[in-house]
């Protein structure tokens, strides 16, 4: 596309005065989340939501709609005594409730807090804690796991059935209220949003986010999505998580454009039909989920080949071989993007802007980040060298993560915020994405990112997941062992592993095979879908390595 700008020219004029002029409100005078997300946007009389449930009921909100239900909202948390800088969990499915929990929390001037509804009570009780959560709004299938919270805060249940004594019956709470309330003005480094990391290798993080994070926010959906006004837009990603959070709710309201809710569990089919009858031309997901539409086959992906005009994936380094495919049975372009819960997203091959997009990399920075790879040592590194990927904090104006919630973060220092994840550097400024730093293999003297093992698996055709660690060996340190999850129509067997050990050997390198493969149905993963590779290596650990 030739009226696309150039990433050379976004950089140099990229301007966050320029950026903040474009907020309804100020960071340094007041502004409200929920005016930057909805009521800017009511005179346009456009659609914020489109809603589809599992058995097939749909529904849609405009930004009017929204505006009043989210009143009704904060009048029902200010008569309960909650108020500006307090926590407002929501546990719910993606249904209009969870967008009106959301904005009407913002509109008061409070903090949004997403509970993913698979967490289990320890899960949830460890981010209450954090928050120190003021209320919870749920729903009848999701309520009992707060029994066995001791001292749980209040409960909110959006349900058609009698709540329990001492519960709010949300629906009833919300008719009872006013549907105007006026939006209470907050400044740009106060908190609308309380996350939490994903806790692959410890307890779960709180990480604060600010206000300000609405101006990154927006400059990914711009840039890296290229979401524009005639598109249908669906992220696949639950806003119970960092992702979804985001850039399913928080960017595309902020531009003003529909988002899509899907209530119902994934499914290649179902992703297929969502698709083709909601006419959706830009999409957003993560490798996992793209890794099961493939698995359907191309004939199930002819029903919408040449409807996507962009799709955008983020959550693990995106497989050389996703690309491929999407670009033969589906006519779409689908780019890597890379972040963090505590950061958003700020690496990213992106739509809108114009520059190389190689294979197997995760992109060039964002508008308004500057990133760099260290040594051990706090150095930058030149190409080609491996090292761990840091924001450089003083050259990257867009960076609102400062800290984790009440605790040390010892990531930050030096005047880097660094990232954990080993990655390379090409000549041209692209980010080649190695693995996190405790992932990376070291074998006869060799370092092997899983990932390149892991994309070279799932190229062959009985493959549809892998897992790539290093186990213990006496000889070489370590060996590259692979966990295979296999298509349907491939059977497990000693001659298959061979065969898929000599296919990597000679697609990727004569070190970097894997000289041990198990078949397993399943990989460990975080609920948002993260590999969670250090559970495979300590069931090796604790299997007494070799």
């Amino acid at each position: 596309m030739t009226d696309r700008p150039d990433y050379a020219d976004e950089i140099a004029t990229f301007s966050v005065e320029a950026l903040a002029a474009r907020l309804h409100g100020s960071l340094e005078h007041g502004l409200n989340a929920c005016v930057e997300c909805c009521d800017r946007h009511v005179p346009s009389g456009g659609i914020a939501l489109e809603w589809e449930s599992q058995d097939g009921r749909r529904a849609s909100l405009t930004f009017g709609e929204l505006q009043e239900q989210s009143a009704r909202f904060a009048g029902f948390l200010t008569a309960r005594g909650i108020g500006p800088g307090d926590v407002v969990a929501g546990m719910l499915p993606r249904t209009p409730e969870l967008l009106v929990t959301i904005l009407g929390t913002w509109r008061a001037g409070a903090v949004y807090q997403p509970l993913f509804t698979a967490f289990g009570p320890k899960a949830i009780e460890h981010r209450l804690r954090l928050g120190a959560t003021k209320l919870v709004v749920t729903d009848a299938q999701n309520r009992a796991k707060l029994d066995e919270i001791a001292g749980a805060p209040a409960v909110a249940v959006v349900t058609a059935a009698p709540v329990r004594d001492g519960d709010f019956d949300l629906r009833a709470e919300l008719a009872a209220q006013t549907p105007v309330f006026e939006p209470v003005l907050r400044r740009g480094d106060d908190l609308f949003l309380m996350m939490s990391t994903s806790g692959t290798t410890g307890l779960a993080k709180g990480v604060p986010v600010p206000l300000k994070a609405l101006l990154p926010f927006y400059v990914y959906m711009r840039d890296a999505v290229d979401l524009r006004p005639e598109d249908k837009f669906w992220n696949i990603a639950d806003p119970g998580w960092a992702y979804g959070l985001y850039y399913a709710v928080t960017g595309p309201l902020m531009m003003g454009l529909t988002t899509t809710f899907y209530d119902g569990p994934f499914t290649a089919e179902s992703t297929y039909r969502i698709i083709e009858t909601h006419g959706i031309t830009n999409l957003a997901g993560s490798p996992t989920a793209f890794r099961l539409l493939i698995a359907a086959g191309a004939e199930a992906a002819s029903r919408v080949k040449g409807q996507l005009r962009a799709v955008s994936s983020a959550g693990e380094p995106l497989n050389p071989e996703v690309i491929r495919w999407f670009e033969e049975h589906l006519a779409a372009p689908i780019h890597d993007h890379y972040g963090q819960t505590e950061l958003g997203m700020v690496v990213n091959n992106h739509h809108r802007l114009r520059h190389a997009v190689h294979l197997g990399s995760a992109g060039l920075a964002m508008p308004g980040y500057r990133v760099a790879v260290l040594d051990d040592e706090g150095n930058e590194l030149p190409p080609h060298q491996q090292g761990v990927l840091a924001i450089d904090i003083a050259r990257s104006p867009l960076l609102f993560f400062n800290g984790y919630w009440q605790q040390e973060t010892p990531a930050i220092g030096g005047g880097y915020y660094r990232t954990g994840d080993t990655v390379e550097l090409e000549p041209d400024g692209c980010i080649s994405f190695i693995g996190r730093a405790d992932d990376v293999i070291t074998s006869s003297g060799y370092r092997i990112g899983p990932f390149d093992v892991e994309s070279a698996l799932i190229e062959h055709p009985a493959v549809i997941e892998a897992a790539v660690i290093g186990k213990p060996d006496k000889e070489r340190t370590e060996i590259v062992k692979a966990y295979v999850v296999l298509s349907d129509n491939f059977e497990a067997s000693d001659a298959l592993a061979e065969d898929l050990c000599q296919y990597v050997k000679r697609r990727l390198s004569a070190h970097a095979y894997p000289r041990e493969i198990a078949f397993v149905k399943s990989l460990p993963k975080t609920p948002s879908g993260k590999l969670q590779r250090f559970i495979l290596r300590n069931s090796e650990v604790a299997a007494g390595g070799a």
